[in-house]
């Protein structure tokens, strides 16, 4: 059922604004979810325009009339079923390919309806099947699986793509790309879905390697390729000779004896959807949102890991607002979901700033790129403790069209004299720093942290080590007479996040170092741990306490959090308040209401008075990285996000600059 509307500011509860029309309503449902992705997969990344594409055409099917999901016509073309150029049914993700009522079969048949239908597309977002339409020697039209629909103005797909048929991702379609990859390979290689990722890993890599350094792809495979054991195993030998150049390339992820682990049938799926994808030119946020998404699905948690919101991501280093003379830190960098934020808020920030310098064209491009490398090099540092976090996060900033970032697999909370001398030249620590563990000079440590540590009393900090090193891991007692909390000889276990507190803070360049750290709200009022709060006052200033919702890091854990956020103070200024002095200053404190997202994980809109869903033309980058005009920008009417991260973080630094 659909209901034609006026274009308003408002839609009805519970539905969603075609992509097509701007116009009809249409009800939410996961169904009508896929089929509005895959409209504005054929828009932004195929290419075809609007006028070209009918949803729900209706026809003439036997005695009946049926309406199919998706219709496409070749420019120019009436819109009739005899000239119907592409049909596409989407289902509901529960919908299988092989059932008889809604699978395949039923999108064929709906083909056969059409005498010069050319391709058809079955989806249901977790799987994706494509096919061409082609008469036979003996004159009777038969289907075969391809790899993807023609791009628009091209009248076939291709067989084996030219660098130029790659198309960059829009919306989510990655996402749905590297489920669907990652899925067939935890379904049909019958492993566990950790060993499926590291596997779908290896084949992004060589997806890369391919894009950055052959003169033509070979990451590929044909139709003719597909239904023969020769074609697998000539696109294994393809993806071999790639994978030995991304070892090759990447030593510090891949050992020199790994090899992909998939079967041939497998790896030909992989390949398949992966093949017709630019990722080099996908949008950043795409392509992390996408990955990210699919690491994150891996992160058991028993470690107290769990995975940031992208939109947490970007409040907090909005907040901190890097430049590309800091030195950015995550010392426990899980996805490097922080990290990459940064590196391409600062990059943003240097194309902004060469933009507006007045050189010409070609010298603009040459002062951005050598900035850029000269940012890259040295001012983005990670770390964290599982090795297979830090390859995955490598992989995020290569994904991210950087392989120089300095990510290490460490224990962030060891002695700074168990650091390797890499990771103490990356942190800007000299032997001084090493031996002190706090008494950093001006000049030296990093320059701002962002950062959402490891929680849980179940997994404590108990070596003495390590707790020795830090206040923290001493135990504390309150003394009523002099109404302070006095740090004792006796060492106790603690919690990560307490340890995580002293050590963001003592990597911090005095006086100027920043840091963005997302805690437990208990540090903030347990009366138990108000020598932790003593401590903070007393080597930094407060400078933000922001709480978050509690759904904020739902669905997959339901701790309550506030972001805070601290400068170090010089050595005058800690000096000063050891000596009992109190100084009076503002701090900036907001309550996060709206996440976007309920406590299913279920995306959450804007909504008026009478509870209606708020719309607005909102535009979708197709190529961020290589985008400078609106050619390469689409707009449409959107529900709104209830996201209120951004609007604090732009309250906060306006806040700050009248300070």
């Amino acid at each position: 059922m659909t209901l034609q509307v006026d274009k308003a500011s408002v839609i009805q509860p519970e539905t969603i604004l075609d992509f097509i029309d701007g116009v009809t309503q249409r009800r939410d449902t996961p169904e009508e979810r896929v089929r509005q992705e895959i409209l504005k997969s054929l828009v932004r990344e195929y290419g075809y325009k609007k006028e070209q594409i009918e949803v729900e055409f209706s026809i003439k099917f036997g005695s009946n009339r049926k309406a199919v999901d998706i219709a496409i016509w070749l420019p120019g073309q009436a819109h009739t079923q005899e000239s119907v150029f592409i049909i596409v049914e989407c289902k509901d993700p529960k919908t299988k390919s092989r059932g008889k009522k809604d699978g395949v079969d039923q999108m064929l048949s709906y083909a056969a309806a059409c005498a010069n239908v050319a391709y058809g597309m079955w989806t249901n977002g977790d799987e994706l099947l494509t096919y061409r339409f082609v008469v036979d020697e003996a004159g009777k039209r038969v289907h075969e699986a391809v790899a993807d629909l023609p791009l628009a103005g091209a009248q076939s797909s291709v067989d084996a793509p030219s660098f130029e048929d790659l198309r960059p991702a829009a919306s989510d379609s990655l996402l749905y790309a590297f489920r669907r990859c990652h899925n067939y390979i935890a379904g049909n290689q019958g492993i566990q879905k950790s060993d499926a990722f590291l596997e779908l890993l290896k084949i992004i890599f060589c997806k890369i390697q391919d894009e950055r350094d052959s003169p033509t792809p070979t990451f590929y495979i044909t139709p003719t390729e597909r239904h023969d054991a020769k074609g697998k195993a000539l696109c294994r030998k393809r993806l071999t000779r790639l994978f030995d150049a991304v070892k090759g390339s990447y030593e510090s992820i891949f050992k020199s004896d790994e090899r992909i682990e998939l079967t041939d049938d497998v790896l030909a799926y992989i390949v398949g959807q992966l093949q017709m994808f630019s990722l080099l030119e996908s949008d950043v946020d795409i392509k992390g949102h996408a990955y990210e998404t699919i690491v994150g699905s891996n992160l058991r948690g028993d470690k107290g890991q769990f995975f940031t919101p992208r939109n947490m991501c970007s409040m907090m280093v909005r907040m901190v607002d890097p430049s590309e003379e800091d030195y950015i830190l995550d010392p426990a960098m899980g996805t490097c979901g922080f990290l990459v934020t940064a590196m391409n808020y600062v990059i943003e920030k240097i194309g902004e700033s060469v933009d507006a310098s007045g050189r010409s064209e070609a010298a603009k491009q040459q002062v951005r790129e050598s900035r850029k490398k000269g940012f890259l090099a040295k001012h983005i540092v990670g770390i964290d403790f599982d090795p297979i976090l830090v390859r995955a996060s490598k992989m995020n900033m290569v994904m991210n069209n950087d392989g120089t970032g300095q990510l290490f697999h460490t224990n962030s909370l060891e002695p700074f004299s168990a650091f390797s001398p890499e990771l103490r030249k990356a942190l800007r620590l000299d032997s001084k720093d090493v031996k002190s563990n706090s008494a950093l000079a001006e000049g030296h440590g990093v320059t701002a942290i962002v950062t959402n540590p490891p929680f849980g009393s179940k997994i404590p900090i108990e070596d003495p080590a390590i707790l020795s090193t830090f206040d923290f891991g001493h135990s504390w007692s309150y003394d009523e007479a002099e109404m302070e909390w006095v740090m004792e000889d006796k060492l106790v276990s603690r919690p990560p996040e307490i340890l995580f507190i002293e050590r963001c803070v003592k990597l911090l360049e005095p006086g100027k170092g920043v840091a963005a750290i997302v805690i437990p709200n208990g540090i903030l009022g347990n009366p138990g741990l108000g020598f932790v709060r003593q401590w903070l006052f007393r080597k930094t200033r407060i400078l933000a306490s922001v709480d978050m919702h509690p759904d904020t890091f739902q669905p997959n854990v339901g701790v309550q959090t506030s972001v805070l956020m601290v400068r170090r103070l010089d050595a005058q200024e800690e000096a000063w308040f050891a000596s009992g002095s109190i100084l009076d200053y503002q701090i900036f404190m907001a309550i996060c209401d709206h996440v976007g997202h309920d406590k299913r994980g279920v995306t959450t809109y804007v909504r008026d008075d009478d509870g209606y869903p708020i719309v607005q033309e909102q535009p979708s980058a197709v190529t961020g990285i290589v985008a400078s005009d609106n050619e390469n920008v689409h707009s449409s009417k959107e529900r709104v996000v209830d996201d209120d991260t951004m609007k604090i973080a732009e309250a906060f630094i306006e806040w700050r600059r009248d300070q």
